[in-house]
């Protein structure tokens, strides 16, 4: 078992003394002693404090190390093994000698070692008293400084997670130290500095320099009511063996002395919510989304929980009238609060509120109030007994309610509610929230405005499409038009078929470029001045040459038209493209052909004529129109989406209905982001 045999070479053994920085300051000697108290093993610590090397002591007696060694025994050696053997731990001090004479005081562990059938070993680890007594002096020293130093302590892992705190910095907290151990720093505070706390302790944790007496506004979490300035100091702690490095601080609570910096801390934090808010709110032109991204902005950090009704007035010019009820629609809704609070703020649709409410009384002001939530405010505010009951549960202590007032009109009310764990609205709150508000009620007013706008642009469009298309025995049809999102306007996507008096069967699809009311237009007018022109029999070419000029005389700037007739009698058809996307053909075989002869320039450009091409088209072959929305979707190549669709049209289907209905599944995203029109036309000719 020697550590370095009698030829003195260095090998360690089993057991051997970890260098690190506690070792280092205490250095501890193991050593082994056999039956006959003779040295058998002895490792590096032991020769560092005995001054013998490996050859010089293994297999000699052990009372060498010993000051009472007399003739090669020792009573204070034998007493160690002996207390090693028959008790199986032992501890003491023993005074030992150096190998130059020098006796010293040392510190003695002994404990019996077993090996598989041999006999027993006395392991003995040893260091000098004098080195134990400083570091237990500055352990003690830190126990007590921990128990009673008045400035909060702390350690933080490398996860900035807390391994230990003392009192003084929980009292500052608010919560138990049980309840830091093993959390992050953000679970115990609330930070408003966008992560520069965090980003500062991180540097230090990975050895950067200390940092000494920086001030920070914090609000902890176990007083949610109370915020703090701090003035903390940090720095790296020594990375032990087997540990990982962390951080080291002192923290102060200067609250009092810096209520300047508090008061600029919570100034910060109404600015940068507004400043959130005017970012976040009314992104999109749809009025429920804008009134939730309101209730989203506020929350957690102004309040718990948040509503926005838009008031049910007969007309805009309607005058509030105190002592009716008003009636409000809830259009969003949110809470960080646990139920009920949940079903208090989303249970409900629409809400009356009779007068005598805190909802009449901010309308008489047309001025943001607030108001707790006790008995008086529930008699007068709450019409239900339930809904009573519900709010009394949910947590909420007060309320704020500030009117969404655009073009001189209350449109609706935004409400915040917070919980009897945060302090009640103060002044600042109703000010901030009439800000919040008035931005906010412009946003929902053109969401509104816009969504006007939508419907009548979208009616118009309805209006001016075919509800069903002319019927001819020569011609199967399956047509779709798919809108866009609500995010994305009325487009101008159209199309129709038109029965010819010789029986030929006239085919369009259109697309207007733009989106709105105008666009919808435009696609009107094109679609009857196709109609119209279609009676009069010109070529196809010729026809858009009309529609091109026509186009130009009512203003409109960029439009694509297919215009097809076919003949049933020669199972041709004559097609021209003024900018459009090219028409397939699924042929009876299941070869898909692209009649990419027609090309041609959009209408309204003018100068450019358009040019008829002639194909044949055999029995059964399915022809495919189509708009551009179909084929081009973001971040999708065009020739992508035209693959996609041959392939799709390939698979072919037992019906039309049902090839068009999986040709739409398969290239639209969800939700579709324009105007998509597709027909499946399958001819047949005319019997000889």
């Amino acid at each position: 078992m020697p550590a370095a045999p009698p030829g003195g070479e260095e090998v360690h053994g089993p057991i051997w003394s970890e260098p690190g920085p506690l070792l280092e300051r205490v250095p501890v000697a193991v050593l082994g002693i056999d039956e006959h108290e003779r040295v058998c093993y002895w490792g590096p610590g032991a020769r560092d404090l005995f001054g013998y090397e490996p050859g010089a002591v293994l297999t000699r007696p052990g009372a060498v190390l010993f000051a009472d060694a007399s003739r090669g025994t020792s009573a204070s050696c034998s007493r160690l093994t002996e207390q090693g053997r028959t008790q199986g731990y032992w501890r003491g001090r023993l005074t030992a000698r150096h190998r130059d004479g020098t006796a010293f005081d040392c510190g003695f562990r002994s404990f019996s070692v077993t090996g598989s059938g041999g006999p027993s070993v006395v392991m003995v680890l040893s260091s000098r008293s004098d080195e134990l007594d400083r570091v237990k002096t500055n352990l003690a020293f830190l126990d007590a400084l921990f128990e009673t130093c008045p400035i909060g302590l702390v350690m933080i892992d490398q996860d900035l997670r807390y391994i230990h705190l003392n009192q003084a910095l929980a009292d500052m907290d608010g919560l138990p130290i049980e309840a830091h151990l093993g959390r992050r720093m953000d679970e115990i505070m609330i930070m408003s500095d966008g992560g520069e706390y965090e980003r500062m302790l991180r540097a230090v944790a990975q050895g950067g320099a200390p940092v000494v007496g920086t001030l920070v506004g914090v609000r902890p979490r176990g007083h949610p009511d109370r915020d703090q300035v701090r003035s903390v100091s940090f720095f790296p702690l020594s990375r032990a063996v087997g540990t990982r490095s962390g951080v080291g601080g002192l923290m102060i609570d200067v609250t009092d002395r810096e209520r300047a910096i508090l008061e600029a801390t919570a100034s910060r934090r109404r600015l940068a919510l507004l400043d959130g808010a005017s970012t976040r709110i009314g992104t999109t032109l749809d009025v429920n989304l804008t009134a939730q991204e309101l209730v989203d902005a506020s929350m957690p950090d102004f309040c718990d929980g948040s509503v926005v009704e838009i008031v049910e007035w007969m007309d805009e010019t309607e005058d509030f009238d105190p002592a009716r009820p008003l009636f409000t629609r809830r259009i969003a809704s949110g809470t960080t609060l646990p139920a009920p609070a949940t079903e208090l703020v989303s249970g409900v649709e629409r809400v009356r509120y009779p007068p005598g409410s805190v909802i009449h009384d901010m309308l008489r002001t047309g001025r943001a109030i607030s108001a707790v939530v006790d008995e008086e405010f529930l008699a007068r505010t709450v019409v239900t007994e339930s809904r009573t009951r519900i709010m009394g549960e949910s947590g909420v202590a007060c309320i704020l309610v500030a009117p969404l007032v655009a073009r001189g009109t209350v449109q609706g009310i935004a409400m915040f509610g917070r919980s009897a764990a945060r302090p009640p609205f103060s002044e600042e709150d109703v000010s901030l929230a009439g800000e919040l508000a008035s931005r906010a009620a412009i946003c929902l007013d053109n969401a509104r405005l816009y969504s006007r706008v939508q419907d009548i642009a979208l009616t118009l469009q309805r209006a001016l499409l075919p509800t069903t298309l002319a019927v001819t025995p020569y011609v199967d049809v399956a047509h779709r038009y798919v809108p866009g999102s609500r995010i994305t306007e009325v487009g101008g996507d159209w199309y129709d078929m038109i029965n010819l008096p010789d029986g030929r069967v006239v085919l369009v699809v259109g697309d207007v470029m733009g989106h709105g009311v105008s666009a919808a237009a435009a696609m009107g007018h094109l679609r009857i001045t196709t109609k119209a022109l279609a009676r009069h029999d010109s070529e196809p070419a010729d026809l858009l040459g009309e529609l091109d000029v026509c186009a130009q005389e009512a203003g409109i700037e960029l439009a694509t038209c297919l215009y097809l007739v076919y003949d049933p009698r020669t199972g041709r058809a004559r097609l021209a493209s003024a900018g459009h996307p090219p028409p397939l053909v699924l042929r009876p075989d299941g070869t898909v052909q692209t009649v990419d002869e027609v090309l041609g320039v959009p209408l309204g450009v003018g100068g450019c004529p358009f040019r008829t091409t002639e194909i044949e088209l055999p029995e059964n072959a399915t022809l495919a129109l189509y708009t551009d929305g179909l084929i081009e979707v973001r971040g999708r190549d065009i020739e992508a989406g035209l693959d996609a669709l041959r392939a799709e049209l390939s698979a072919g289907g037992r019906s039309l209905e049902e090839m068009a209905d999986r040709i739409l599944a398969g290239l639209l995203p969800e939700p579709p982001t324009d105007d998509t029109v597709l027909i499946l036309a399958r001819v047949h000719r005319e019997a000889q």
